[in-house]
């Protein structure tokens, strides 16, 4: 048995057991990932794979197992790989991270600006998305580092650590009356016309979930996964915005009032990510640290081992 033989395995499973695309992402030919599989079950005596004619139509119960175990061997092969990168330069290097627009935008430009004084010679490679795509491009190992506030606590292969907590706020032109009310309430969101997230993004469930106790209908006229887009819209008059209140920290407020509305929707929680069992290079660890002060090497280290959790943060 060899490492091709489980990377054509791994990736039939990754491409819905459609041969003719795992080959294409493995830049080789159909029929050599076929025989290289059943070279493998072979050589194990099981059948990875159940079929009709030539096509796979399911993973057996003890094929389960064998992608369980090839899924180990190629974590550890490409830790291996980052463990010569790292030794061999210390500071040079890719830092993959997947993002959301809002992180990308108003939370890690500073971020990213302190790890580029600290180590002038590595790459950045941002990647946006949805929370979903954020997380599945963490186990795929197309990112090392994750960071969003949705979805990637429900991943068990992803080491997750809340990073800081935020809130909404409602955003409205100068001189609306809910730009000086005392205190807002969702009845009063709920009379006007409601520019927010689209329903994957930046906490949009506590929003959902809020109006949903009161039995609140809010009427939703436009929908967007970028701040700034929503901001846009509510200048023009089309409604009032709920967004980030990161969103809003440079925001100068000539022609806009932001309130504070947790009080309403709950605090919500950005979290980072990291694939569970992966090894982190320095400049990892450092980045992660430049996030947030509660995101230590040390405490990174632990949770990777599976020695932490967020009560101890």
């Amino acid at each position: 048995m060899n490492l091709h033989q489980f990377r054509f395995v791994q990736e039939a499973a990754r491409r819905n057991l459609n041969l003719t695309e795992a080959a294409k992402a493995l830049h080789t030919s159909q029929p050599g990932v076929s025989k290289a599989i059943i070279e493998l079950e072979e050589e194990l005596g099981v059948d990875i794979f159940a079929r009709h004619g030539k096509r796979l139509k399911r993973i057996t119960e003890p094929g389960q197992h064998v992608l369980k175990s090839i899924e180990l061997i190629m974590r550890e092969v490409d830790n291996l790989k980052r463990i010569g990168e790292q030794f061999s330069a210390q500071d040079s290097g890719t830092l993959s991270i997947a993002t959301t627009h809002t992180q990308a935008r108003y939370v890690l430009p500073n971020a990213v600006a302190k790890l580029r004084d600290a180590y002038p010679k590595v790459t950045i490679s941002l990647h946006q998305a949805t929370p979903h795509e954020v997380a599945r491009m963490v186990l795929d190992e197309v990112a090392e580092i994750g960071m969003a506030t949705e979805s990637l606590a429900d991943y068990p292969d992803l080491v997750t650590l809340p990073c800081y907590e935020w809130q909404h706020v409602l955003v409205v032109p100068k001189g609306h009356p809910l730009a000086t009310k005392e205190r807002i309430g969702l009845e009063d969101i709920g009379l006007e016309a409601l520019i927010t997230y689209h329903p994957s993004f930046t906490g949009r469930n506590k929003i959902d979930t809020a109006f949903a106790t009161r039995k609140i209908t809010p009427r939703i006229v436009l929908e967007a996964i970028d701040s700034d887009v929503i901001k846009t819209y509510v200048r023009l008059g089309l409604g009032i915005g709920i967004v980030a209140e990161m969103a809003m920290r440079d925001d100068p407020g000539v022609d806009l009032v932001s309130r504070p509305v947790g009080h309403l929707f709950g605090q919500s929680v950005a979290r980072v990510a990291f694939k569970r069992g992966a090894y982190l290079r320095n400049f990892v660890y450092k980045f992660a640290e430049t996030l947030s002060d509660r995101l230590s090497r040390d405490l990174i280290a632990r949770a990777m081992t599976g020695h932490v959790n967020d009560y101890e943060l």
